[in-house]
């Protein structure tokens, strides 16, 4: 810049002249002129500290995304796109240039060359194009399963007694129908003495999660959970040529499903959590994550997943992490989580209605001090504009700057259906996770342990044998009370003292007798 530039202007410009490495945004907007030589940037060691892209639909958050990723990816940075609208899979392509990317280039001074960036297409449970992404229903845990299953907090409550429960017997939850034979065993006339045992749950309250759990399996969910189980540690992979490999979770096919798909989302961010080491500040992140439709995790959440929101955004920082939340309007995000988003983007915003004003002005309120009339220039910016306030090396947030932002250089659009099927087949994660298998877990052991039981049951009585035993018995001094209590087991003691039990508790090694150990969300820490 030169010194016949706007004083604001160059302070403004000042605060982006970064070191070290750094993404480039785009060229500062002032007084309605784009000034080329004012870059705004962003620092690469600073995305760990997380982030916002909000905006009205339409405003160009998605080009944002594509952007950002594109120059992760080429710092040899991971990165996690959801795909809500099935737009971002162009990413993989090169771009196209045409007259408004020539105009947009020029204008930010922005050397625009087309290209295409490793890519990895997953799609949860198989719906849609992309690699299977399942989860165990023990894995998932029941904070997170009772969002999907919409429960209130009894019921949240209840269901982790039910885990509880399950972890303790070594009765390992794969997919749903597990759950189901969990939950209808605790309601059994055999299962009620153990569900007394339980911390309390009440037999209705069981049965109102077992009608949540064969509506939510009516949807057609059942994809979802299962093995092969996702390892998120697919999400870090660097190409062989250095590259970040961007990760695209496709969503189309699931988008009336968005309790599901948010929710899911947290599962992977919470996994790595428990599976990453602390690495503290580091000059590049591990991995970032942008998290998009981000309003729909945060609807009608429970205290306890919110808190757990926080804990997690809070902590995974320090684990190399950089989280960006994307969505309409700041007011989406929590207030102690929004607090953790150092890094800005903000598109423009609509102020049709007295709720959009609201909106506006409290989103104002979010930005530091700044020369610009906020309320008036987040209602005039265009499409590919935004203002933008992040992190400086130091730790310190910088001016509050309107910003042209560069235009992506891959696809700005899906590619073809047939092109994005053929890099599924082609990957080598395709055969690691494309069959589903379906291994024998709670399901099975207590359909074997029940009929185990029976056997037993209509076994022919040895009277002799029996006294025998019962002599035994009062030789090793059990006395009358220990003999009554060996000659009237519950059912329950039948079917987990049964040989059958006990065989199929062997099978399962060190898992089975050993409670599993949750985390935040209440999810398992790693198994694998």
């Amino acid at each position: 810049m030169t010194d016949s530039d706007p004083p604001q202007a160059l302070e403004i410009a000042s605060g982006y002249t970064f070191p070290g490495a750094a993404l480039d945004l785009g060229a500062l907007l002032w007084d309605g002129r784009c000034l080329p030589d004012a870059q705004i940037r962003i620092p690469l060691g600073m995305l760990n500290r997380h982030g916002l892209v909000a905006g009205a639909t339409g405003t160009g958050k998605t080009k944002t995304l594509q952007l950002v990723a594109e120059q992760l990816s080429a710092q040899g940075v991971p990165v996690f796109l959801a795909d809500v609208k099935g737009d971002v899979s162009g990413i993989s392509a090169p771009g196209q240039e045409n007259d408004k990317v020539r105009a947009r280039a020029s204008e930010v001074r922005q050397e625009w060359t087309p290209a295409g960036y490793p890519c990895e297409f997953y799609a949860l449970g198989g719906m849609g194009h992309g690699i299977p992404v399942r989860a165990t229903v023990t894995s998932f845990g029941p904070v997170l399963l009772s969002k999907v299953l919409r429960l209130n907090q009894t019921q949240e409550q209840s269901l982790g007694l039910i885990f509880h429960y399950a972890d303790r017997k070594g009765l390992e939850l794969v997919d749903l129908k597990d759950l189901r034979a969990v939950v209808t065993f605790l309601t059994s006339d055999e299962g009620k003495s153990e569900l007394k045992g339980v911390g309390g749950l009440s037999t209705a309250t069981a049965g109102v999660i077992l009608r949540s759990l064969t509506a939510f399996e009516a949807q057609g969910m059942s994809p979802f959970f299962g093995e092969p189980e996702f390892d998120t540690n697919e999400l870090l992979r660097v190409a062989a040529d250095g590259r970040g490999t961007v990760s695209v979770l496709e969503l189309p096919a699931v988008q009336d499903k968005p309790q599901l798909f948010s929710t899911f989302l947290m599962w992977l961010l919470a996994d790595l959590f428990h599976d990453l080491p602390e690495v503290g500040d580091v000059d590049k992140p591990k991995l970032v994550f942008f998290f998009d439709e981000a309003h729909l995790l945060f609807s009608d959440a429970s205290r306890a997943f919110l808190d757990s929101i926080t804990q997690t955004v809070r902590l995974i920082r320090s684990k190399g992490v950089g989280i960006f939340f994307v969505t309409q309007t700041p007011k989406d995000v929590p207030g102690d989580v929004l607090a953790q988003l150092g890094n800005r983007v903000q598109h423009a915003l609509r102020a049709f209605t007295p709720d959009d004003q609201k909106a506006l002005r409290a989103t104002v309120k979010t930005f530091p001090d700044s020369p610009y009339d906020l309320e008036e220039v987040l209602t005039a910016l265009g499409t590919g504009e935004a203002v933008v306030t992040v992190l400086s090396e130091k730790g310190a947030p910088t001016p509050v700057a309107a910003t042209r932002l560069r235009a992506p250089e891959s696809l700005m659009g899906p590619v073809d259906p047939a092109v994005l099927d053929r890099a599924v087949e082609q990957s080598p994660l395709h055969a690691r996770y494309a069959l589903a298998v379906d291994r024998e877990s709670a399901y099975e052991k207590l359909r074997a342990a029940e009929a185990g039981a029976s056997e037993q049951a209509a076994e022919p009585v040895d009277a002799e044998a029996d006294v025998d035993a019962d002599a035994a018995r009062e030789k090793g001094g059990g006395g009358g009370r220990a003999r009554k209590a060996e000659e009237d087991p519950s059912v329950v003691q039948q079917v987990v003292g049964s040989g059958v039990f006990k065989s199929l508790a062997r099978s399962l090694g060190t898992q089975i007798g050993r409670e599993i150990t949750r985390s935040v969300f209440g999810t398992a820490r790693r198994r694998r």
